[in-house]
């Protein structure tokens, strides 16, 4: 089957949208129509070839749509659902036994090979191979081939094109407070980059009852809207040490902080914000072999320091968990969406890395 897609050809080099062939589905796979996919920097860590992904490579990772066809063996789904997209995962090994797919054994396989885990691929240009499967979907694209394991059937109440984000996204940001950090309600929490995540992050804790909220970015508008969105504080890390304007804001430091950024200086500024037995979780993707220097003596004190993928969830159950929170008005995660045709896609990464718009939604 033809469909058009975004490839990038080389490190760093831009998106060219262009005609493929994309495989049928196997018997556990579904085709589904994308209607529209949000960008991630994760996306563009994968263009950078931060993560070694083989080129050149359709990425995009937020789909949501309607299913086109299925797979002999699916039961899950069938034709006409409306349907996010998450990550791959396996399914069998203790991680996701456990209920932890986030931490799934062979992650890299089912998410990061350019290829489906048995090695085949899904996607052709002529003679030539275009790696696919990025995070199990590959949804620059106005067609993706995704799994049976993480597609999420949603309700058809709601605006179809913006639900992307929940794949990734929102439920990292959200889940980090809803799932992994669970604070009570009155708790205090600062989070550290108010992108798509650590936006996600301030709704996650506004739901949970947060009432000391501190958004921490270097970019006024990210600020403004975070206070629109909840914010009981805003700190620009340009103009003031954030560790000093957390600590006065507290009277001692927030109970919880969230690195959304993937800098280890700013890591290390979340870790100095804590008092004792505060947790810090980290969410911002970084290299492989990034290293960062903290104060032992900090952390011997009862502080936690705890990585957090995908927000901890479990797609399945907290997708539509966050769909209702949005229903109810409660999670307005589509303030942070602008929309772009697929053909504006290297428009939509230049807005994004310039921090003009928090989350482009493409739209084929």
């Amino acid at each position: 089957m033809e469909i058009r897609a975004a490839v990038v050809y080389e490190q760093s080099g831009k998106f060219s949208v262009e005609q493929l062939e994309i495989s049928d589905p196997n018997d556990d796979e579904v085709l589904v129509r994308i209607v529209g996919s949000g960008i991630c920097h994760t996306d563009l860590g994968a263009r950078d070839q931060n993560l070694p992904i083989p080129l050149p490579s359709v990425f995009g990772h937020e789909g949501s749509g309607v299913v086109e066809k299925v797979g002999a063996r699916v039961t899950k789904v069938r034709p006409g659902d409306h349907v996010v997209l998450s990550f791959g995962s396996c399914g069998a090994c203790t991680s996701c036994k456990s209920g932890s797919a986030p931490y799934c054994v062979n992650f890299f396989l089912h998410n990061f090979s350019g290829a489906r885990p048995d090695g085949t691929t899904t996607l052709r240009k002529g003679d030539q191979v275009i790696h696919g499967s990025f995070m199990c979907q590959s949804s620059f694209a106005n067609f993706a081939l995704v799994n049976e394991r993480n597609v999420v059937k949603v309700r058809e109440d709601v605006p179809l094109e913006i639900l992307g984000p929940l794949g990734c996204g929102v439920q990292t940001g959200a889940g980090a407070v809803m799932n992994s950090l669970r604070p009570r309600a009155g708790a205090s929490i600062a989070v550290f980059g108010v992108g798509n995540v650590g936006m996600s992050a301030i709704l996650g804790a506004v739901v949970c009852g947060c009432t000391t909220i501190i958004a921490v970015d270097i970019i006024p508008k990210r600020l403004e809207m975070a206070n629109q969105l909840g914010a009981t504080h805003t700190v620009n890390a340009g103009e003031a040490d954030p560790v000093a304007a957390i600590e006065d804001i507290t009277g001692g430091g927030p109970q919880f902080t969230l690195e959304c950024v993937g800098n280890p200086k700013v890591l290390r500024q979340a870790v100095d914000a804590l008092p004792l037995l505060g947790v810090c979780g980290l969410l911002g993707a970084v290299a492989a072999g990034t290293e960062v220097i903290l104060d032992m003596d900090k952390i011997m004190n009862g502080r936690t320091v705890r990585g957090i993928i995908a927000g901890d969830s479990i797609p399945d159950l907290f997708i539509p968990k966050l769909i209702e929170l949005y229903r109810q008005g409660r999670l307005p995660f589509d303030r942070l969406i602008t929309f772009y045709p697929l053909d504006d896609i290297n428009q939509a990464v230049e807005d994004m890395e310039k921090g003009r718009v928090i989350k482009p939604i493409l739209r084929p």
